[in-house]
């Protein structure tokens, strides 16, 4: 690990990290942890967790959503306990004719923070894997094209839904006021959410990881990847970035960062997802900050961005500028050695 001095300092979690429940701290969240610890017991926000301000009309309790788009009928459809080895299995058949993968994470925000005498250039990376080791999954969207940018027909995009309490696990406040918002219905997740683990034994043996031909395209993912190789793994994230780093490269071979995309471009884009696919013309499909949505606008944008901004001399899109790069970890220009971007997207996993 490179330090900016030559004794290593000790990282532990800040003090002022941010209010967070449950009253009682789990250990692990079906993980070992990484090795990261917390002294103490964590804060409470309150007794009961808010369950006020649920949207209703964008609710994922219901099994899908159907939308309008290039006159076709595109639809959502909502994964739970019940549904999910039977919506893996289709999974099996749509990545071969549509290879692109097109991925968004919801989680219940940050909780904590590396603190240290000294900067560390990996200091953004500990700041990732403390944590998710401590926390959990709420919401997986994957979304699916072919090479030209075509979705899937019928239903190109499912959208997992994990178990999580509002009673027992831990999260910020602010976060899951924001999920509510958008509608997740965290009764359903506490109720018939999906077991991270079997689903992480499913993942395995979809077809999607550990094949060079799957394309995956994401937005700011650091922590998207980091929760999905959480799944993979069972286990806490590796202690160094560069742990973190193989294990990215043995999984998902192939990952696109649009946010590491516009970074490379003239005239540096600084916005969200949104405000880009605004820029570019994109549809929308679905509500925001739900996994599913962000994921289907993720696919529309990085096929507008990549066909204006990155095709080669042949006319097809030439990914060897950015592939395999994470905006704001590695050695990449994204990396601010003295202080930096911070915690990637939003503080529940949506820019």
């Amino acid at each position: 690990m490179a330090t900016s001095s030559t004794m290593q300092p000790k990282s532990v979690l800040a003090a002022e990290s941010p209010p967070f429940n449950p009253q009682t701290y789990r250990a692990s969240s079906y993980g070992s942890g990484g090795g990261s610890a917390m002294k103490g017991s964590p804060r409470s926000r309150s007794s009961s967790p808010s369950v006020t301000g649920i949207n209703h009309a964008n609710t994922n309790a219901i099994a899908k959503h159907t939308f309008q788009h290039n006159g076709e009928t595109l639809e959502i459809r909502n994964v739970w306990a019940e549904n999910v080895e039977e919506e893996m299995a289709v999974l099996r058949g749509v990545v071969e004719k549509y290879p692109y993968v097109a991925m968004d994470t919801e989680f219940p925000g940050v909780v904590a923070k590396p603190v240290s005498e000294t900067f560390t250039a990996d200091y953004h990376y500990k700041s990732l894997q403390v944590n998710v080791d401590l926390l959990k999954i709420i919401q997986l969207g994957l979304s699916f094209a072919d090479a030209e940018g075509n979705f899937a027909p019928g239903c190109p995009c499912w959208q997992f839904n994990f178990r999580f309490s509002l009673e027992d696990d831990m999260y910020a406040q602010d976060s899951i006021d924001l999920l509510q918002k958008s509608g997740i219905s965290f009764d359903d997740h506490a109720r018939r959410g999906i077991d991270p683990l079997l689903f992480g034994e499913l993942l395995m043996v979809s077809g999607l990881v550990l094949d060079d031909r799957v394309k995956w395209v994401s937005f700011h993912s650091g922590y998207d990847f980091a929760y999905l190789t959480k799944l993979l793994t069972t286990q806490g994230l590796p202690k160094e970035e560069k742990g973190f780093f193989e294990l990215l490269k043995i999984y998902f071979p192939t990952v696109y960062d649009i946010k590491y995309m516009t970074s490379i471009l003239d005239g540096y884009f600084s916005g969200g997802l949104q405000k880009l696919a605004d820029d570019l013309g994109c549809q929308r499909l679905g509500a925001e900050h739900q996994a599913g949505s962000d994921s289907l606008l993720t696919m529309s944008t990085y096929f507008a961005l990549s066909k204006g901004k990155f095709k080669g001399s042949d006319g097809k899109i030439d990914d060897s500028k950015y592939a395999n790069e994470l905006f704001g970890y590695g050695n990449n220009h994204t990396v601010r050695k003295g202080g930096g971007f911070g915690m990637n997207k939003g503080s529940s996993g949506s820019e």
